[in-house]
């Protein structure tokens, strides 16, 4: 530890909190469609991957396929449009498979899902193989910025930014809002909602498609800084359901907190100790449990 000088040492807590972002998107998508639909998502990475893929064809691909090699996506565009699909193709799951099994035990939509999400991972696998793939950022957030003590790369400082924003926003929407009341109000009494001419079907569908949304997002804004590959999400998932489970199945604000600090405390493991920062978050996931069966931000059934 007395050997990292302050530069690496922020370095790589700077990497830990872009990890934390991540984490903290992906788990607040989870909290949310856990805890107003009963569903463990498994198809979560995978809807991940595919945002990453989709931004991936419309920045590269879509020129060439056409015979015009010009041709791109622009990445704000790609950044709306890439979530946008991924939503859809989530509802349209939602509503065909999932919303069978809402009034059934918690394993056959985990079962469901993970099956889902294996198709998926497939079929990406046959079409594009699991070699990495990728894309540079807009050239307005390429190049370093100079914060002092190190120079960060702005498409980094962008990620942050752009990640804080949207979780602080969704905690606001689904806590704060009459649309957030309503929402909880649709899964805790549907038919009452119904009685005041809300149509709790849609509602859910839609509360299902924010979710999977934000997963998208996260894709999108990871693929300049990870490889795209068919497993990109499943390698995540492991640590996103862990992220969940600390802060409290259902809680969108533990969600948030509980990722933002376990990505600073991997990074900062990485630098104390880095044969324990593929570990560390399970440990913790551990001795969580052991002290709050219900999580750091759950309630006690």
């Amino acid at each position: 530890m007395s050997d990292i000088t302050l530069q690496a040492f922020m370095a790589q807590l700077t990497i830990g909190l872009i990890g934390g972002c991540f984490y903290a998107m992906l788990s607040m998508g989870l909290a949310i469609i856990f805890g107003l639909l009963n569903i463990i998502n498994f198809t979560h990475g995978a809807q991940f991957m595919m945002a990453a893929f989709l931004a991936w064809i419309g920045l590269t691909q879509v020129g060439p396929w056409l015979g015009q090699p010009d041709l791109q996506v622009n990445f704000w565009l790609a950044l709306v449009l890439a979530p946008a699909l991924v939503a859809v193709f989530g509802m349209a799951i939602e509503r065909t498979l999932l919303r069978r099994l809402y009034h059934l035990d918690h394993l056959y939509g985990l079962l469901l899902t993970f099956g889902v999400a294996l198709v998926m991972e497939g079929g990406f696998r046959y079409f594009f193989g699991v070699s990495g793939q990728g894309y540079e950022p807009p050239e307005i957030l390429q190049g370093p910025v100079d914060v002092g003590f190190m120079l960060l790369p702005k498409y980094r400082v962008f990620v942050v930014a752009a990640s804080l924003l949207i979780c602080l926003s969704t905690w606001y929407l689904f806590e704060r809002t009459k649309l957030g009341a309503y929402l909880r109000a649709g899964t805790e009494n549907p038919r009452l909602l119904q009685a005041f001419g809300i149509n709790v079907p849609v509602l859910i569908t839609l509360t299902y498609g924010f979710g999977v949304a934000l997963a998208g997002i996260a894709g999108v804004l990871a693929a300049p800084i990870m490889q795209i590959t068919p497993l990109m999400g499943g390698s995540l998932l492991n640590i996103v359901f862990a992220v969940v489970v600390i802060g409290g199945l259902g809680s969108i604000l533990g969600a948030m907190l509980t990722g933002l600090g376990l990505g600073l405390i991997e990074g900062l493991t990485k630098v104390v100790y880095p044969e324990a920062s593929t570990v560390v978050v399970f440990v913790i996931m551990a001795l969580a449990l052991l002290m709050r069966p219900a999580g750091l931000f759950g309630r006690e059934a």
